[in-house]
C-alpha cells in the first residue's frame, strides 16, 4: 500500500510524496532522498523504498521542486533547498505520527542526506547509495551550458528527456556547498553502498566518504550494479542490505502494531 502526501517546500510550492506502508509488523519509518534530476518514482527510489516497506520499514519518497508531481520550478531549487526540503519531509513525517528512524539518499540525494542528517532530530541511521563526496560533482552534468548560465543568469538545459532551466543561483549554491565537515561531524551510524563499476559517480567517492566519517561506519560494494540501480534485482538487494544493517539501530516493534497511522498531513 502507498499513501500519497503533500507538504510545502521551504521556498513555497507543494511537494508530492508517497509513503510505502509496511504490510506487516512496523519496524520503523524512513525517508528516501532521490538523485539530481530523478524523482520519487525512479527505479532506485521506488524499488528500494518498496522493498524496505516489505521488510517492515515504511518509507517516504518525494519529488523535489519542479520534478514529477511536485509544484514549482526546478530552477528555483538548489543543493541548500534540497537539504532544507529533506528536513521539511522529516517534519511532516513526525507530524503524522511516524517520525523517521532511517534516512536513505541516492546519488546527489545521498550528499543531501549527509548534509541534512546533522540537522535532523530523531533519525537513528543513515545510508547512502552511489553518493558523491562533494555536491559540486554534479557540475559535470551541466558543464556544457555552465558558461551561458553564469554569463546570462539562466539557460535551458536538456536532460533526461526534458528541458530544465538552470539558473546562476543554483550553480553558485552548489559551488558553495561543503560536505566534508558535515561528514566528519556526523554522529549517526553510516552505511555507504557503492558499485565498483559506477560510471556516473566513481567508487573513489565512497572511499572518501567512509574515511571522513566516524565509527560506527560500514561499507558494502554493490558489485554488478549500475548507478541508477536499474539492473534486475539490484535495488532490492540494496534494500535488503540496508534493512539488515539498520536492524541494530531501529528499535522494534514501533507503535502502530500491524497498521499504519491514518492521518495525512499538508505541512504549510
Amino acid at each position: 500500500m502507498t499513501e500519497k502526501v503533500r507538504f510545502r517546500s521551504v521556498v513555497g510550492p507543494e511537494l508530492a510524496g508517497a509513503i510505502d506502508l509496511p504490510d506487516g509488523e512496523i519496524r520503523g519509518w524512513g525517508i528516501f532522498v532521490h538523485g539530481f534530476t530523478l524523482g520519487k518514482d525512479s527505479p532506485a527510489a521506488s524499488r528500494v523504498s518498496k522493498q524496505l516497506a516489505r521488510e517492515g520499514i515504511g518509507m517516504l519518497r518525494f519529488d523535489n521542486l519542479g520534478i514529477g508531481d511536485s509544484d514549482g520550478d526546478w530552477g528555483d531549487g538548489s543543493f541548500t533547498v534540497k537539504v532544507q526540503d529533506t528536513l521539511r519531509a522529516a517534519a511532516m513525517m513526525a507530524e503524522r505520527g511516524t517520525p523517521a528512524d532511517l534516512l536513505v539518499g541516492h546519488s546527489w540525494g545521498g550528499a543531501a542526506a549527509l548534509a541534512a542528517a546533522a540537522e535532523m532530530t530523531g533519525v537513528r541511521a543513515l545510508a547512502t547509495i552511489g553518493a558523491p563526496v562533494e555536491p559540486s560533482h554534479v557540475e559535470r552534468q551541466y558543464d556544457a551550458v555552465m558558461d551561458r548560465v553564469l554569463s546570462e543568469g539562466s539557460h535551458e538545459w536538456f536532460v533526461g528527456g526534458r528541458t530544465l532551466v538552470l539558473k546562476r543561483a543554483f550553480v553558485e549554491d552548489v559551488r558553495r556547498a561543503q560536505l566534508r565537515d558535515r561528514i566528519r561531524e556526523l554522529s549517526l551510524p553510516l552505511l555507504v553502498l557503492h558499485s565498483p563499476t559506477d560510471q556516473t559517480v566513481s567508487i573513489d567517492n565512497a572511499g572518501e566518504i567512509f574515511r571522513e566519517a566516524r565509527h560506527p561506519r560500514s561499507f558494502v560494494s554493490l558489485e554488478g550494479a549500475d548507478h541508477l540501480l536499474t539492473a534486475r534485482g539490484q535495488a532490492q538487494r540494496a534494500a535488503h542490505i540496508i534493512s539488515a544493517w539498520a536492524d541494530q539501530y531501529i528499535p522494534r516493534p514501533r507503535p502502530g502494531g500491524k497498521t499504519s497511522p491514518t492521518p495525512k498531513s499538508s505541512l504549510g
